[in-house]
């Protein structure tokens, strides 16, 4: 029996592979004592406890950008919080803390290392996060999404998959595909898009794909569009046009698709490509620009495209994205493509990067 702290959350980025994780402990040891540490505000504050996991919280702390108040409060509220860590590390006898980065990463790292406990690190992105390139430098073992990921001593492990994904991952068989698109009142046998911008949405991918419904339509092509909660576009369900505020049935939606366009988000990247669903990629033009680091090793594979946000307008559904979903040999050639790059087993190579740290101890 280990006894495992899992840090992160903040976003589904960092809770859901966070999550798959567990789920792999659960089920090859059920003896393991599971316990994960986030926020109160994150989303792990409702998605750890439905999914049956006992959660720690530490206080959500930015860290500063500037000098101001907040700032110069910093350093005590971290010490803190680190000092918190480590007493439930040493109350919980915590053999092993592995964190996904995210606010409670940092002050989790900290604390293992002041108990010389092992830490391992799991980096979701291309560009790692500042908490994960700060305790990369010292960690038992750091595993890395993308082959491209800039952290020392990293390995390759892929992204940890919920379940469901894992599964769509060995095969979708017409009849899965059937059901699926009858799921949302699609038609069985028209080709289908997926779009989607995460929860949240994408003002230009929702934009876009409203103005080009005319076009899609002449061409055959029905859609799934999941304009996210922050939408001004309502529900809506058509014969040939399904449009949600949200998706609580990824997994059905990603089954019912032949091709998406979608956000380069480092799970979205790693779920299509598990799958082999090929896809036109838009990434994230604001923050860090992480996202076109996710798409690399895809689209150098020929799984799918980048297309920069400004450049996602009519005239590219028109003379792109359309001929590639037309054309079902083409289609099928990426579809292969972006399976070669895919990792569907990524929280069991997780898994076992971490027990071979435990076994060197």
């Amino acid at each position: 029996m280990t006894r495992y702290l899992l840090a992160g959350g903040g976003t589904a980025g960092h809770v859901n592979p966070l999550l798959a994780l567990a789920d792999a402990i659960r089920d090859t040891d059920a003896g393991s004592e599971i316990w994960a540490l986030g926020t109160a505000e994150g989303l792990e504050a409702r998605l750890v406890p439905e999914r049956g996991y006992r959660l720690l919280t530490v206080p959500r702390l930015p860290f500063p950008r500037r000098i101001n108040s907040a700032a110069l409060k910093f350093p005590l509220r971290y010490r803190s919080s680190v000092l918190g860590v480590a007493k439930l590390i040493r109350e919980l006898k915590i053999e092993v803390v592995v964190g996904f980065g995210g606010y409670a990463s940092a002050p989790a790292y900290a604390a293992a290392k002041r108990l010389g406990v092992p830490v391992v690190i799991h980096e979701a992105n291309a560009l790692p996060g500042m908490a994960n390139r700060m305790a990369a430098r010292w960690a038992a073992a750091v595993g890395v999404a993308f082959r491209n990921t800039p952290l020392p001593n990293a390995t390759f492990v892929g992204m940890p998959l919920r379940r469901e994904i894992e599964q769509l991952a060995g095969g979708i068989s017409p009849a899965d595909r059937f059901a699926a698109r009858a799921h949302f009142g699609l038609d069985e046998a028209t080709p289908t898009l997926l779009v989607t911008g995460g929860s949240l949405g994408a003002k230009r991918l929702n934009d876009t794909v409203e103005a080009a419904r005319p076009a899609l339509k002449a061409a055959g092509i029905q859609v799934l569009h999941i304009v996210g909660d922050r939408s001004d576009l309502a529900a809506e369900s058509t014969p040939d046009f399904v449009r949600l505020k949200y998706c609580d049935r990824m997994d059905l939606a990603l089954a019912a698709a032949d091709f998406a366009v979608c956000r380069a988000g480092s799970a979205t990247v790693s779920e299509l490509t598990a799958i082999g669903l090929p896809a036109v990629y838009v990434p994230y033009p604001v923050g860090n620009g992480e996202q076109k680091f996710n798409v690399i090793d895809v689209v150098d594979a020929g799984g799918g495209l980048m297309c920069q946000d400004a450049d996602f307008d009519v005239e590219y559904v028109k003379n792109t994205l359309i001929p590639l979903i037309s054309d079902s040999r083409g289609r099928s050639l990426i579809a292969n493509a972006a399976k070669s790059v895919g990792i569907p087993d990524g929280a069991k190579r997780l898994l076992d990067l971490i027990q071979s740290v435990l076994a060197e101890r």
